[in-house]
This record gives C-alpha cells, structure tokens and sequence, in this order.
C-alpha cells in the first residue's frame, strides 16, 4: 500500500512524515534568519536575583520582630529543632555499645538472625571508618525526618485512600514535589526556617513525605470492598472499619511505606549539609569541594551501610506475617543482645575508639591518581567525543536560538507528543523561565539533561530488553539495579569525580549511572507483560527473534517504555542539578553558589525555581505521552 491514499469522499491525504519535515524545515529556516536574536542572556546582578536578596536581608533583620515569624514560623522551627536534640541526646546516651545492641536486637526480632547480624555488623562500621559522630548525627536527623514524615503523611494518605476526591486534590501537590529537584527545597527553607539542623529535618520530611502518602492511600484504597462491606453490615462505625479492617488489611504495604519513607530521607540528609543539617553530609560535600575522593568514600560507604540495614529491617517487618508469633529463641538472643549494649554503656567510651578505625584516604586519593594517569586516555577520549559531538553543538542551539522559537518549538512538540493540556504547561513553564532571568543557564541545563537522558534510555532499553529476553541474566542483574536504588544520589558522584574530574560529563556520568536502574526495570517489566499468546502466535507465524521485539514486544510494552522515559528524565534532572558540585555550571552552580555566598542568594533561588519549572515541563510532557493512543492507532482509527 502506498504512503498515500486518494478517495473520493476525502480527497488527497499527505503522507504521515510531511507535517513534521515541514515544520522541521519551517524551524531551521526561523533558526538560521534569527540566530543570535532574542537570546536572553545570563545577568548575575538581574533585578529578579537583587530583589529577592533584599527579601532575605529583610527577613533576616525581622525575623523576631514580624509576627508571621514570631509566632508561626519559628515555633515549628524551635519544635522541630527541640524534637533533634532528644533524639540526639538519647543517641549520644546510649553510645557505641548502646546503639549496637539496640539496632542489633531490633533487626534481631524483625528478620532472624541474618538481619540482626547484618545490624550489628553495620553499626560497627560506622566506627571502624572513624564516622561515629557523623553517622549518629545522621541518624537522628533521619529519625526526627521520617517521624514528622510517618505522622502527617499517614494520616494523609489514609485520607486520600478513604475518600476519591481528597486523593485528587492531594496527586498534584505530590507530583510536584517528587518532580521537585531536591536542591529546590533548601532556599525557600533557608529563608524561611534559617540553617541548622530544623531546617535539615523539614528539608529531608519535605523530599521523604510523598511516598508515606501515596503507598498509604494504595494499601488503604485497595483493601477488599468485601470486607469493608461485612463490616459495616455487622453496624460498625467508620472508625471502627478504619482500626479494625483498613488498616490491619493494609498494614504490610503501610511497612512499605515507611521504608521508601527512610530511604528517601537518606538520600536527603546529604543535600541537606549545604543547609548546615549535621551528620555524614559534611564529609561528602567536605570531599567534593576538595575533589579528594578519599574523604567522600568512607562517608558514602556509610550511608550506603545506613541504608541497607534500614532497608533490610523495614522490609523484614514488612513481610513478616502479623498474626505469626516470634520464636523464643529469637526473643531471648534479642534481649541478650539489648541487655548486653544497655550494660556496657557505663563501662566503656560512648565514642567509637580511635585505635579501632581504619584510614582509606591517603590509600583512596593514591589509588583515584593512579586511575587518572592510568586511563587518561580512555576517559579524557570519552569526555571529548560526548563534550564536541554532543553537548557543545546542542548547547550552541539552544544558547543561540531566539527565547520565543525555543518556545514554540516546545509548544508544539508537547502538543503533537501529549496533547493540549501539556503544550500549555510546556509554555507557560518556559514563559516562566525567561521571566525570571535564567533562560541562558535553564537551556545550558536542558542540554545536559536532554545528552544524559538519551544515554540513559539507550543503556536501560539494552539492559532491559536482554533481561526480559534472557531469565539467567536477568538474576544475575537485579541485586546489582537493587543496590544501585538503595545508594543516595551523591554516592554517584564518587567514581563519577574519580574517572573525570570536575566537568560537565562528570555529572552526565552519575546521572546515567543513578537513573538507568528503575529504567530497566520498566522496560524488563513491560516487556515481560506482553501476553505469551501473542508472543507464540507471532513465533507461530514465523517472526524471527528481532521482528518479534521490533514488531510486537517494544510496540505492546509502548507505556512501560514512556513511563521509562519519564521516569529518566525526572532522575536525570534531579542529578544532573546536583552534578552543579561537580562542574556542571548552569542552573546547579547557580543554586550551590547561592547557599554558599550571601550575596548570591536572589540567583540561586530562582535558579531552584526555574530547575522546578523545567522538570514539570519535561514531567508533563513525557506523562501525557504515556496517556495518549499510538500513531498507528490514530491511523487505524
């Protein structure tokens, strides 16, 4: 059949490829006749940037004076701040013996022996690398984060699970705070809540608190209707149904929803540090701006060990049966282990000993120099071929273009991808952005995000179809994607920093590494869910292997794949922003310089804004994509 058809009743139809060469013809004619017109340029001293540091030098000089501040504000900062220091204060009570026996006979009771050994070989770590003061620091932060995380965000989501409309009125407010890169979290905080470690905990709460609400409201929404019904047939009360049936039918996807809760807030606490919230932070933000991989690595090795024990334990208790009862044996070692901490707190040093630890710097910055003058060639020829054929000539067009063809270019490519309702989003976004004065570095970001992002559904389309394709490899792949989305943001930086320097692919290199995991994931699941019949009747029919995945798996997993996609990009940005650390300029420097020269706050802030609005752009776009019909069907159609 021929690309183009000829009817009576409809007349000539064009081909499906005229429309979008034309319009693609259409732009680079508008490109070459305007180029360098209308760039919007970069402008340290934006009256936008003085404005809103002048806002922050007349908070600062009425914070105790104006009574929105005096008393709202800072009664929830002197809470939560009051709320840090009990949990500090208990952790430093209890000490290195206290806290292992503790955390020991706590993974103990949630999952065995196994858990409790890990537990305890955990914590000693944390000494061993000399970060027991940091560790511990961490630690209450966390604790005091997921707390006030777990106590609103319960209530909320069971809320949202009891009733459709609060649920709708809450999905908005959560997608934007988990596109919400995180470095936009600490400006408006550091204005409003000042720095410290309440700020560090409402920060962490803040990036923590989506997942407490929305596995909550899918446990609670997703409880037996049957059940509910029965219950209310037997005259009980609402209240009644929610403590007796809801919630004990939701109460293992509820335990999950406290460990995405922890995890989150773990990856937080290092952000965190830029605003002066205590704990590990320190050490990994203390390494980057020295570039000394030796003093990051213990401290992420130690989150990284925070968090599998965390994770092991909470998972545990999740799949624990509620209504199976706990051995005696593993009462009594639990106890014993507890007891025996509880003792030997009055016995020996509440801080780890440091006769007992052990020094990796020297050896780690020894062994990073080694690599750099080992494989200089390997990596400085990557770098340079990804620098030269990619990011300097996108950013050359995007830097060059006119704002408003940037503009329209988007429109429409939202519009054709996802519809109207995106389109407008895209627009009024990049309206937005050009509003506030940081068009130059918003389209300096987009390119590295857009370079990062293609290598990272390239890698995750590879990784995930030969694990859909092949079950061996599959097994052998998952505890890597498990560990590798157990790790914080920042651990990435590490071999990142090691291999490459302080460079815009440095933050590429991380970002991919950070965001690929879940890709595959998607792309593995959504072809595993293609339904056998179909793929035996297209072996039946005589498909070779690649006809059957170009021409029916990746066509039938199309929603997993643009959820893929989507869920790319979100990471990629959020990284790629704090790849500002690392050398990636534009609108990561913009924020890290604001929290580290005062009179830098104004484009920082923004720069933080204008990170949100470029994430909702790409988020709105790419979601709307995974909700709309396939160009085929709309041929068919």
């Amino acid at each position: 059949m021929s690309s183009t058809t000829v009817s009576a009743s409809s007349g000539f139809r064009l081909p499906r490829w005229a429309i979008p060469a034309g319009a693609t013809i259409g732009f680079v004619a508008a490109y070459v006749i305007f180029r360098g017109t209308a760039t919007l340029p970069h402008d340290d001293e934006a009256p936008q940037f003085l404005a809103v540091t002048d806002l922050r030098e007349w908070i600062d000089d009425h914070r105790n004076d104006n009574p929105f501040f005096l008393y709202f504000l800072n009664y929830i900062r002197l809470g939560v701040g009051a709320l840090h220091t009990l949990f500090q204060t208990v952790l430093y009570a209890l000490g290195w013996p206290g806290i292992t026996g503790v955390m020991g006979a706590l993974a103990w009771l949630a999952g065995g022996w196994r858990t409790g050994l890990l537990a305890l070989a955990g914590v000693s770590a944390f000494g061993v690398l000399g970060l027991w003061q940091s560790s511990v620091d961490t630690l209450a932060l966390v604790g005091v984060a997921v707390l006030l995380s777990l106590v609103i965000g319960i209530p909320v989501g069971v809320w949202a699970g009891l009733s459709a409309r609060v649920r709708r009125t809450v999905t908005p407010v959560l997608d934007v705070m988990q596109i919400m890169p995180t470095f936009a979290y600490l400006a408006p905080l550091a204005l409003f809540f000042h720095i410290g470690a309440p700020a560090g905990a409402i920060a962490t709460m803040i990036y923590a608190i989506p997942p407490a609400i929305r596995i909550t409201a899918l446990a609670v929404a997703q409880v037996s209707p049957t059940a509910v019904e029965a219950s209310t047939s037997l005259g009980a009360t609402r209240w009644q149904t929610l403590f007796k049936v809801h919630l004990p039918l939701a109460r293992s996807t509820m335990a999950l929803a406290v460990n995405q809760t922890i995890m989150m807030a773990l990856s937080m606490v290092v952000i965190a540090n830029l605003i002066s919230a205590p704990g590990l932070g320190g050490d990994i933000i203390r390494g980057l701006s020295r570039a000394q991989v030796g003093i990051m690595l213990p401290a992420g090795v130690a989150i990284v060990v925070m968090a599998v024990v965390l994770d092991r334990m909470t998972l545990a208790t999740a799949r624990k049966d509620p209504r199976a009862r706990t051995r005696r044996t593993d009462l009594a070692v639990a106890g014993a282990l507890a007891a025996a901490g509880l003792a030997l707190i009055p016995v020996l040093p509440a801080v780890w000993p440091e006769n007992v630890t052990i020094d990796v710097v020297a050896p780690v910055n020894d062994a990073v120099r080694w690599a750099e003058e080992n494989w200089y060639a390997v990596t400085t020829g990557i770098k340079d071929v990804t620098t030269y054929a990619l990011l300097n000539p996108l950013e050359s067009l995007l830097t060059s273009a006119p704002w408003w063809l940037v503009a329209l270019a988007a429109l429409i490519l939202a519009w054709r991808v996802s519809g109207v309702r995106a389109a407008l989003t895209a627009l009024a976004c990049l309206l937005a952005i050009a509003l506030l004065g940081v068009w130059e570095h918003t389209m300096q970001t987009l390119t590295t995000v857009t370079v990062a992002v293609l290598v990272t559904l390239v890698i995750g389309l590879l990784l995930g179809v030969a694990a859909a394709r092949a079950p061996r490899f599959s097994a052998i792949q998952r505890p890597l994607l498990d560990a590798a989305q157990t790790m914080p943001a920042f651990v990435y930086l590490l071999p990142a920093l090691a291999l490459f320097g302080t460079t815009r692919f440095t933050a590429i290199f991380a970002s991919v590494i950070y965001a690929v995991p879940p890709v595959v994931r998607l792309v593995e699941d959504g072809i595993k869910g293609v339904p056998p019949t179909v793929v035996e009747a297209a072996v039946a029919a005589g498909s070779t292997p690649g006809q059957l995945l170009w021409k029916v798996q990746l066509p039938m997993a199309r929603r997993a794949i643009l959820l893929a996609a989507n869920q790319g990009i979100v990471m990629t940005l959020a990284m790629v922003v704090i790849g500002g650390l690392v050398g990636a300029g534009a609108l990561g420097y913009d924020v890290v310089s604001g929290f580290s020269q005062r009179t830098d706050f104004g484009m920082g802030f923004v720069a933080g804004v204008a990170t949100v609005l470029l994430g909702v752009m790409l988020d709105r776009i790419t979601q709307g994509a995974d909700r709309r019909t396939s160009p085929r069907k709309r041929k068919m159609s």
